[in-house]
């Protein structure tokens, strides 16, 4: 199934698709959806249910997709996962996972504007499979690891390469606002095996990253396996999952992405979000509240 938030007028629903219609599932189930991560956790209970359905409501260009979790509990990726993007930064592969976070604030929707802000022009994409966590947990075992999870999203790792690398960690290069676009939906697991899946970006129609989920150095099972050492893993948790080669930072000369400019990222068997560049606005005082 694809499960969505969105926008009709100024509320934000939660609403099944099946990439031409939708149907409505905030009240109209037997238990409140507010949001995603409600949804996700009630999922045992609902799921039945939201399959019976199939009377649509309206058609899906008629509603404005949103992140399908707005604010996230956590949001970690991890870096140098696919051995071709390895080697286009002239790295070794690594001995353990290296993993960052991205804050709540960097997400915004799967067709929404992404910033390239007043600090810095070293602006780059990274097309990633996101794992959305469907269950909370710890001390999972790799041969279990699958089992948390309730879907997965087409996302982009959004970067600023001068920020990143200047310190060994690259949490702030990673975590300015609309860095993290994901969607357009999430497909849950009884529709999708991710464990060979292509993975595609495109700037301004022009393929840059073109690569298989079957080419990940630590597959999604391997990550949940190790996060989950760590700390509790929980309903609508983000793992951004790694990217392939071809991002703009390893062109010769790089190629950062300027306002106007169009990013796509495709993933075989959930689809395609699509982000145009504009310029930061003008900084704004800080307001309370």
């Amino acid at each position: 199934m694809k499960l969505i938030s969105y926008s009709r007028g100024e509320e934000t629903l939660v609403g099944i698709t099946d990439g031409g219609r939708v149907a409505r599932l905030t009240d109209r189930l037997d238990v409140p959806i507010p949001d995603m991560i409600a949804l996700i956790e009630a999922w045992d209970h609902v799921a039945e249910a939201v399959r019976a359905i199939r009377a649509f409501d309206y058609p899906l260009d008629e509603v404005r997709l949103k992140p399908p979790i707005a604010r996230p509990g956590k949001i970690l990726g991890i870096g140098l996962n696919y051995a071709d993007h390895v080697a286009e930064g002239g790295m070794e592969i690594p001995a353990h996972q290296i993993w960052f976070s991205k804050p709540a604030t960097a997400v915004t929707g799967p067709f929404d504007s992404i910033e390239r802000p007043i600090v810095s022009h070293m602006l780059d994409y990274e097309a990633e499979l996101v794992v959305v966590i469907g269950r909370k947990c710890r001390h999972v075992k790799k041969e279990n690891a699958l089992d948390m999870v309730f879907g997965y999203c087409a996302g982009n790792d959004v970067s600023i390469r001068d920020w990143q690398l200047r310190t060994t960690q690259f949490m702030l290069g990673k975590s300015f606002d609309t860095h993290a676009p994901y969607g357009p939906w999430i497909t849950t697991t009884d529709e999708l095996n991710a464990a060979d899946l292509f993975v595609r970006s495109y700037v301004n129609g022009e393929r840059r990253q073109d690569s298989r989920t079957k080419h990940l150095i630590f597959n999604c099972a391997d990550q949940i396996a190790h996060l989950s050492q760590v700390m509790t893993l929980e309903p609508g948790d983000l793992l951004f999952t790694g990217t392939p080669s071809g991002v703009g930072a390893a062109m010769k000369p790089p190629q950062w992405l300027v306002p106007g400019d169009r990013v796509r990222v495709e993933i075989e068997g959930i689809g395609a979000i699509e982000n145009i560049v504009v310029s930061e606005a003008a900084p704004q005082q800080c307001t309370r509240g």
